[in-house]
Formats: C-alpha cells, structure tokens, sequence
C-alpha cells in the first residue's frame, strides 16, 4: 500500500523563466599558466632562432670586395628568417598555450573557439615582450656588433671622402685633413720655369720679373688654409682674398701674378667640387640608410602580424585537440 508520501514529487517549470545557473565552482576563462608557459616557449624558441639567423648572416657578409652576398640580398634574407621565426616560435607558443589550458565544462563551441583564439593572442603578446626584453640585452650586443663591422666596411669609402670635406669646412689655422693638405701645398708648387733659373738670374732678378722660389713658412700656410676653409665655408672666394693669395703664391713660387690667381681660383674650384661630391655622397648614405629603416619597420611589422595569426590559429588547434 503506497501513501502520498511515497510518490514522486514532480516540479513545473515556467518556461518562460531563464535556467538555473550551473552550481558549482566556474573556473576562469584565462589559464594564465598555460600562457605564461607558451610565451616562455615561444620567446626562448625566438631567440635561439635569432641567434642562428645572426650566425648564418654573419657568413655570408664578407669585408672583401666582390666577395659574400650584396646588401638587398642580406636584407631580403633577414626579412624571410625574421618572418620563419615568427611562424615557428609563435606557433609552437599558441599551441602549447591551447594544450595545457584546462577544460571548459558546459560551453558553446564557438565560445571555445574564442577562448582558444584569445589564449594564443595573449601568448603571442606575452612572448613579444619577453624577447623585446631579451634581445635589447643579448642579440642587439651580437647582431649589432657585427652590423658595425659590416657598416664600417659598407660605408668606408664615405667615411674617407667625408673626412676631407670635414678639414676643408674647419676653421682651424693648422691643416689636419689630408685632402686640404693636398690642395693648399698645390698651390705652392713651382713651375719649371721658375726654378730652373741661373744664379745670376736668381741674384738679381729684373724688373718685371716674378721673384725666385722661397721656402712657404708654416705661418704663410696656416693664413692661406685660413683662407680657403672660410671662403669654402661661406661658398665664394672674395676678389681680395683671391689677390692676395695669388700675390702670396707668386712671391713664394716665383710664377706670375696671372699664373698664381688662376692656380687659385682652379684649386678653389676642385675643393667646392669635392665638397659637394662629399654631400652628395653623406646625402645619399642619409637617403639609403632611411629606406632601409622604413623596410625593416615596415616588415618587422608585417612578420609580427603573422605570428599574432599562427599563434591564434595554433592555440585553436590545440585546444580541439585537448577537448577530445
């Protein structure tokens, strides 16, 4: 005999009330273990990647000319290497984050999927800052060690031709740049006429006549230095400065008046045409050196994006796997 006690209670739901919220203990959404373990992972991964890729740079650069492989090359080589590392190291990091996160209990697909999307991006972002911490302390001292070596050798030829036309802009009295040194001791060259005069001539020269050659002394040399470093700096040589120098080269070198401003103003010419040579050539490192700055930023930027995507996708990808 049964009573009413013993029969089953049955409850009547309104349906249109919401459901009951699952009891129970909600573990968070962010696994900040497994994050922290792929970024670890994928910036490790990074750096020895870099490592090898400066190693592998560094053989193929020769100081040698004609030798090793030209810059674009070297360049396009570093792009490709940066992007393989970005792909492989951001990979590996998404999808360790996406295996070792733990579990999610009654959750939509797609709130899985966004999760597991989510997980390889904040990886990806962690790693980013750990290898940015990284490389300012070991690869820049490797990589930018050996890109001085290879900038020095690059950029000698520059270096040597700016050199002059840093002694030939200096305000100084005393020559300090062997291409001013060149051009002021030109001036002061004999001519064949001039010292291949007699004694007699020499003794006492006629009226009209240029004087024999005299020693330049170092305070004649250091005023016509004067001269030309202030006349290059300003960009014109004054009449007076020409005579007078003229006036100086004539009474030192025995040659005509004529001669010796002529010989000035030629000398004069090939100084600002080497000036400018060297400003053409600082402008066009200056141009170079930019595009090559705006090329790497722009695909250091272009390969980052890559990793945040492989990250994403690999974390998605280890996390079906983890669920099954």
């Amino acid at each position: 005999m049964t009573t009413l006690y013993d029969q089953p209670v049955v409850h009547h739901r309104d349906p249109d009330l919401p459901l009951p919220l699952p009891t129970g203990n909600n573990p968070s959404a962010v696994s900040w273990g497994a994050i922290l373990a792929g970024a670890a992972a994928a910036a490790s991964l990074a750096l020895i990647l870099l490592m090898l890729g400066a190693g592998l740079g560094l053989t193929s650069v020769s100081p040698w000319e004609n030798h090793g492989l030209d810059a674009g090359t070297v360049g396009i080589a570093a792009i490709a290497w940066l992007t393989f590392t970005q792909i492989v190291a951001s990979g590996m990091g998404g999808y360790l984050a996406g295996r070792l996160r733990t579990k999610w209990v009654d959750t939509h697909v797609d709130e899985v999927y966004f999760r597991d999307t989510a997980h390889g991006f904040l990886t990806w972002a962690v790693a980013l800052l750990v290898s940015a911490v990284l490389l300012s302390a070991t690869v820049s001292s490797l990589v930018g060690g050996s890109a001085k070596v290879v900038g020095s050798v690059a950029g000698g030829a520059a270096a040597a031709s700016l050199t002059g036309a840093a002694s030939m802009a200096g305000h100084s009295a005393n020559v300090s740049g062997t291409s001013m040194q060149y051009f002021i001791q030109s001036l002061f060259r004999s001519s064949p006429s001039a010292t291949n005069t007699t004694p007699a001539a020499t003794d006492s020269p006629a009226v009209g006549q240029p004087a024999p050659h005299q020693p330049v002394t170092p305070a004649q040399m250091g005023e016509v230095t004067g001269i030309f470093a202030n006349s290059i700096s300003t960009g014109s040589l004054p009449p007076e400065d020409l005579q007078y120098v003229a006036q100086l080269i004539s009474q030192t070198t025995g040659i005509d008046p004529k001669e010796a401003e002529q010989r000035v103003q030629a000398n004069y010419d090939k100084a600002q045409a080497k000036l400018k040579e060297a400003k053409l050539k600082a402008q066009q490192a200056a141009d170079k050196a930019r595009k090559a700055t705006s090329y790497v930023t722009l695909w250091t930027f272009i390969s980052l994006l890559i990793g945040a995507f492989v990250a994403s996708l690999s974390a998605t990808f280890g996390g079906r796997q983890r669920d099954l």
